[in-house]
Parts: C-alpha cells; sequence; structure tokens
C-alpha cells in the first residue's frame, strides 16, 4: 500500500523550522540568544530557520534550550502498526 506524499523532506524541514522560530519569538528569544543557550551556533540556527537544514544533535540542543524535551522525547513514541506483520516483527 503507497500512500501519496504530498510534501517533501525539504518542505517538512522548513515546517519544523518555522515552528522552533516561533516558538523562540514568543518567547522573546534572539537567535543569538538561542546560539548561547544552546550551544548551537548562530551561523547554524540562522540557517536552520531559514532553510530547516541542521544536524540532528543541533536539533536536540535546540529543543532542550527551549525546554521541548519532552516533545522531542515523544516524536515517533507511539507509531501504530500498518500490518500484522509489523506486530509479528516487533516481537
Amino acid at each position: 500500500m503507497n500512500e501519496l506524499i504530498w510534501e517533501t523532506a525539504e518542505e517538512l524541514d522548513k515546517k519544523l523550522a518555522e515552528r522552533i522560530r516561533r516558538i523562540r519569538k514568543r518567547r522573546s528569544i534572539s537567535q543569538q540568544e538561542l546560539a548561547v543557550m544552546s550551544g548551537v551556533s548562530y551561523g547554524s540556527i540562522k540557517r536552520f530557520e531559514g532553510s530547516g537544514q541542521i544536524s540532528l544533535l543541533s536539533l536536540t540542543k535546540i529543543a532542550m534550550a527551549l525546554e521541548l524535551t519532552d516533545e522531542f522525547r515523544d516524536l515517533f513514541a507511539q507509531v501504530p502498526y500498518r500490518s500484522i506483520e509489523e506486530v509479528i516483527h516487533e516481537g
């Protein structure tokens, strides 16, 4: 069963970056302040917010700095099974 994909990986990355940017701005944190808080370079944060490109480690550090650890930890935590074969193979 093939599902149609309506977004590219790049589009999904950009949407995630936009969500992080909105949270940062809502909390009145500048990109430079977030860089200091997270240990991620200012350039990486600026690039992420503009293009969606960032390493997983840097994204994790940003999530921790913005106190989004629980949300980040729960990513893919409860993915539904697609078939009985998945249930069998998980065991």
